[in-house]
């Protein structure tokens, strides 16, 4: 599988993640403490959803496309609105062609004494990165496999905040690299907040992977599932989701509100979503 971000910017997985996204960092910002934002797989920052790749795809559309022409409940419109703000802040003629990647949404949300490194290995991604931040003096942008960046840049010295891992899957044994970053930066870490993104497409894998989360010995573990259909006859994207270490204690409140509006508006024949305790309790100390 090709997660590259270009292809899949703004659909549904998309607009899940980000969702997450920015509660966390929503949660991060309650306390005036300062805090880091360690974006692993970066992307470019911001995605024109005219450009080749996304117009390949087309996905976008029953994406951020679907939830941009929604009406929300109003328990729900808050939750959304700091996401959905910077998206259309994005797009400020009121034509939607622009979608904000997660370095792009963690920047808007950030106070001046927060801080965001950016790291994306793809040399012509990082370059676009680079020139998308030059002159930010809040944001660091690396050329460095986001991979070993689990080892080499937690702890941050804010010694609070936020790992973002969401790889492209375009590799054999992405799981399993999951898995092993997340062992190695909790070591090192272990009253950080990680969210690992992941695809439902290999049935098989997912159950492993959740299974070997539950006996990693990590002690607060949150799965977050968003399916679009029931399991496809043929391999694909039928959903995904986002483990959260540490997770924020309004979090599960808050996705157990916004989950079943994105269903309605995003989801298809046969899907489902849910938030699963995978090790302890679903609130954060």
């Amino acid at each position: 599988m090709n997660y590259r971000h270009a292809y899949h910017a703004g659909n549904f997985a998309d607009v899940v993640k980000h969702v997450v996204l920015a509660r966390i960092l929503d949660y991060l910002k309650r306390k005036d403490k300062a805090f880091r934002v360690i974006d692993t797989h970066a992307g470019v920052g911001l995605y024109d959803l005219s450009g080749e790749e996304a117009q390949k795809t087309g996905e976008w559309r029953d994406g951020i496309g679907r939830l941009l022409a929604a009406r929300l409940p109003a328990e729900v419109d808050p939750l959304l609105a700091p996401y959905l703000g910077i998206v259309r802040g994005c797009n400020p003629d009121g034509t939607f062609r622009f979608y904000p990647g997660s370095p792009l949404i963690t920047r808007e949300m950030l106070r001046p004494q927060d801080r965001l490194t950016a790291i994306e290995l793809h040399p012509s991604d990082n370059a676009a990165l680079k020139s998308r931040f030059a002159g930010d003096f809040q944001t660091r942008v690396l050329e460095l496999d986001g991979w070993l960046a689990l080892g080499a840049h937690v702890p941050p010295k804010e010694k609070r905040g936020l790992v973002l891992v969401d790889p492209p899957f375009e590799k054999e044994g992405e799981f399993d690299r999951l898995l092993e970053g997340l062992a190695k930066a909790h070591r090192r870490w272990p009253g950080g907040i990680y969210a690992l993104w992941y695809p439902i497409k290999d049935r098989a894998a997912v159950e492993r992977f959740r299974a070997s989360l539950k006996e990693a010995g990590i002690a607060k573990i949150v799965d977050i599932r968003f399916e679009i259909r029931s399991p496809s006859a043929t391999p694909a994207l039928d959903g995904s989701g986002m483990i959260v270490v540490n997770p924020p204690y309004p979090l599960v409140g808050e996705m157990e509100t916004v989950l079943p509006v994105l269903q309605r508006i995003l989801g298809g024949k046969g899907g489902s979503h849910g938030t699963d305790v995978l090790a302890g309790e679903s609130v954060a100390t």
